[in-house]
């Protein structure tokens, strides 16, 4: 009734216009007139266009349009990757709009029939009998996974490390769901998924002491343990940004003069009133030396962030290379499998190693436990929407990224004991 009423008023933009057709009810959320007519838009924060929006856009199409609505074209307004913020940000240059209206043509005719089907299934009695399939996560997670794999054991083929999705399925296909059934089907595994069947089924860690030991007497001191933090968000906050960039705003850092010696710690956390970037790198600059390695876990990000930084500041590219060029991967071992140990279950991530190897170090006992909520909370600052006692959250910070770089001093003192 607001829709039509507005419409009746001759509003000419209106936001989350409501239609109902056939039981069907979409809310679009600009629709706009102009000179040409009825135009829809539909906002998304994904930086294309997908087949899903092209399938939602032909639902919305075939409802307006039987719901009395000349609707002459339908576009997605996406995001722009290539957007660079210089400045206020320009709307215009922030988003791109993309006409698929023809695209959706082909999809109208058989909407009445989709939508038949899809009646029939709500109103049967019982669950449809499906079985699990690449469905359940794609184009999205099923909220009625958790129901329909209640039969999949906890750890089973589908934890393989790198098997493909439909050789999974393959697997499930046959009955082949444990460890243990997939353990005799060893000729169409690979070592390293075998060798994390024969964890499992052994309890026993496996070590390559050759390769630990190369990779330890590779390292040169004073040695430094670093990790960083980033926000991304999808409408850029600074200059030189672009949308879902990785833009960093802390890190923690440990260093050691020698194998013995104590360690000391350093750290950085920016000011969520201001870009952090390039106070963010001039104090790394000063905290991590002229010499020495600099381990990290993932050596991918950070050296990806580093050059980042140097794009944006000029001045100091030269210095941040040769910080880029000291870096060494400490997830090597563990992605490798020289060193593996059951309770990692596949996973080489720092947070499935630590447990593992350390069992005394937990980040269950912080109150930030994990990168996406560090990310999450320090943007909510930035945007203002923060609610809760600012400085005992930055202290909160603080522990949980220092509990990243100690976690890998205490994973490299454990590689040293192997």
């Amino acid at each position: 009734p607001k829709t039509l009423e507005l419409i009746r008023q001759g509003e000419t933009v209106i936001y989350e216009a409501t239609f109902i057709y056939d039981e069907v009810l979409v809310a679009l959320d600009i629709l706009v007139k102009d000179e040409e007519g009825w135009k829809a838009y539909e906002v998304k924060s994904s930086t294309s266009v997908k087949d899903t929006h092209i399938h939602d856009a032909a639902i919305q199409f075939y409802t307006l349009s039987h719901a009395g609505i000349d609707l002459k074209d339908i576009s997605i307004v996406h995001i722009n990757s290539d957007y660079v913020r210089n400045g206020p940000i320009d709307i215009n240059e922030l988003f791109t709009i993309q006409s698929v209206y023809d695209d959706i043509q082909s999809l109208l005719p058989n909407i009445p029939s989709q939508l038949s089907r899809l009646k029939s299934v709500i109103a049967q009695v019982n669950t449809p009998e499906v079985a699990i399939g690449s469905q359940c996560t794609s184009p999205y997670t099923c909220d009625f996974k958790g129901t329909c794999w209640k039969d999949v054991p906890e750890y089973s083929v589908f934890d393989l490390v790198n098997l493909r999705s439909n050789k999974k399925f393959a697997f499930y296909d046959q009955g082949i769901l444990s460890l243990e059934e997939v353990s005799k089907h060893r000729d169409q595994l690979n070592d390293r998924q075998v060798r994390q069947i024969e964890a499992e089924l052994t309890q026993e860690t496996l070590i390559d002491k050759d390769n630990i030991r190369a990779f330890i007497d590779d390292l040169t001191y004073p040695l430094y343990y670093l990790d960083f933090e980033t926000i991304n968000p999808s409408i850029p906050l600074y200059d030189g940004s672009r949308p879902y960039q990785a833009s960093v705003f802390q890190y923690s850092l440990h260093k050691q003069a020698s194998v013995n010696a104590e360690v000391e710690h350093m750290e950085f956390l920016g000011d969520p009133a201001e870009d952090p970037r390039l106070a963010f790198a001039e104090q790394m600059i000063r905290d991590c030396g002229d010499s020495g390695d600099i381990l990290v876990y993932n050596i991918s990000f950070e050296r990806g962030k580093i050059m980042d930084l140097a794009e944006l500041f000029p001045n100091y590219k030269d210095a941040l290379q040769r910080i880029a060029d000291r870096l060494k991967d400490l997830m090597v071992p563990f992605k490798e499998q020289w060193y593996y140990a059951p309770e990692m279950r596949g996973s080489y991530s720092i947070k499935a190693v630590l447990p593992a190897l350390i069992s005394e170090l937990s980040y269950q006992d912080l109150d930030i436990k994990d990168g996406g909520i560090a990310s999450s909370t320090f943007l909510s600052m930035v945007k203002g929407s923060f609610e809760g006692n600012i400085e005992e959250t930055r202290q909160h910070l603080i522990e949980y990224c220092k509990l990243d770089t100690w976690a890998m001093v205490k994973i490299l003192e454990k590689l040293r004991e192997v």
